[in-house]
């Protein structure tokens, strides 16, 4: 039977195992960490990561929640997860599947798609703030869990830095928004961007800024 917790913790909380550590004292063995990233672009998917950490190894130096980092230590850090971690995978949704079931039901599809193609698979799950309702995944959303679960953090690095390169991709087949520069985010060269050449099939027509 799936379980549920939101849990806030104390500001003074410090980033670490303790809620994989729980877990395992539990008698789970594979805890995955969720995030995501690109909830609030205008344009481009949104990204999830799950990620499984050996909680015996130490972890890349610096890991954080992404948005603590800087471009250069995500991709170094990003690089490292990608060698070491016991299992890690990505979820994506499409512009179009965002319009069509808003971006909160999206970021949970992603997110369950991650998990979904993790080998080995997670029995238990770590969750940034939200709750996976319809998967039977024992899980606990914490927030700011980015901020205090070096597995989650470590997901956040990996859907980051995905989605990143993935919309320096997209600025070579739509170099007239910038995509490169703010990823998709409203930025103001962006929202000029889209009055001077109208959209593209990467925004999310649903989006208030894009239409």
């Amino acid at each position: 039977m799936t379980a549920f917790q939101l849990q806030a913790e104390p500001f003074e909380f410090k980033i670490g195992f303790d809620f994989e550590h729980q877990a395992i004292a539990d008698g789970f063995a594979f805890i995955a960490g969720v995030d995501e990233v690109g909830r609030g672009c205008l344009a481009g998917p949104v990204v999830a990561a799950a990620c499984i950490l050996d909680t015996t190894r130490p972890v890349p130096k610096g890991l954080n929640d992404s948005k603590q980092l800087t471009e250069k230590q995500r991709n170094e850090i990003s690089s490292e997860l990608r060698e070491t971690a016991v299992a890690f995978a990505v979820g994506v949704v499409e512009a179009e599947e965002i319009d069509r079931i808003n971006i909160l039901e999206a970021t949970k599809v992603a997110m369950i798609k991650a998990i979904e193609a993790l080998s080995p698979s997670a029995d238990h799950i770590l969750i940034d703030a939200l709750q996976l309702k319809h998967l039977r995944i024992p899980q606990k959303a914490i927030i700011k869990g980015d901020s205090i679960s070096y597995s989650i953090a470590a997901a956040s690095v990996i859907a980051k830095t995905y989605r990143d390169n993935l919309m320096v991709d997209y600025d070579s087949v739509y170099p007239q928004y910038g995509f490169a520069g703010h990823k998709g985010y409203g930025a103001a060269v962006h929202l000029q961007a889209i009055k001077d050449h109208g959209t593209c099939p990467l925004h999310r027509m649903s989006f208030r800024g894009v239409v």
